[in-house]
């Protein structure tokens, strides 16, 4: 079974990630979509908001499960017996960040980084850019999937 850990923290889920995901499924017979709990970083939407976009945004899609962990990407990845890591880059910047990475991943624990361009349509968004415009009483629901709601 080949098996794929998504990580994130998903705050909040955007086009960006639902893209990277759909694109996968052909690839993996099962995608976990792991969002990960940072003790030191401050979240816009809570855990709970997070997983509910991201349960509701994939509740047709029987590959797709969605989990917390709270350990280090590859630890979680051998509790669920994954031999993948999968990661979307929008741009030079985002390989050089995620190359590092998954060199670091490989040599912990020899497991495979897999990743997929982020489609040209969604390159630029991200969910920092997206939590910007929400503090400014932006629309972004051009933005992220329709699951994702914004009490501004």
């Amino acid at each position: 079974m080949r098996k794929a850990v998504f990580p994130g923290s998903f705050d909040p889920l955007t086009l960006g990630h639902v893209d990277i995901i759909y694109r996968a499924i052909p690839l993996f017979d099962e995608i976990i979509i792991a969002v990960g709990v940072n003790a030191t970083k401050k979240y816009m939407f809570s855990l709970q908001e997070r997983m509910d976009f991201i349960k509701k945004t994939f509740e047709k899609e029987p590959k797709i499960k969605v989990d917390e962990y709270h350990t280090l990407t590859v630890d979680y990845c051998k509790t669920q017996d994954a031999d993948f890591i999968l990661r979307g880059l929008r741009n030079p910047a985002d390989f050089e960040f995620e190359k590092a990475i998954a060199q670091t991943n490989r040599k912990l624990s020899k497991i495979e980084t897999v990743f997929l361009l982020t489609s040209a349509e969604n390159s630029f968004i991200s969910s920092s850019i997206i939590r910007d415009i929400i503090r400014n009483h932006g629309d972004v629901s051009s933005l992220v999937p329709k699951a994702v709601k914004i009490n501004n």
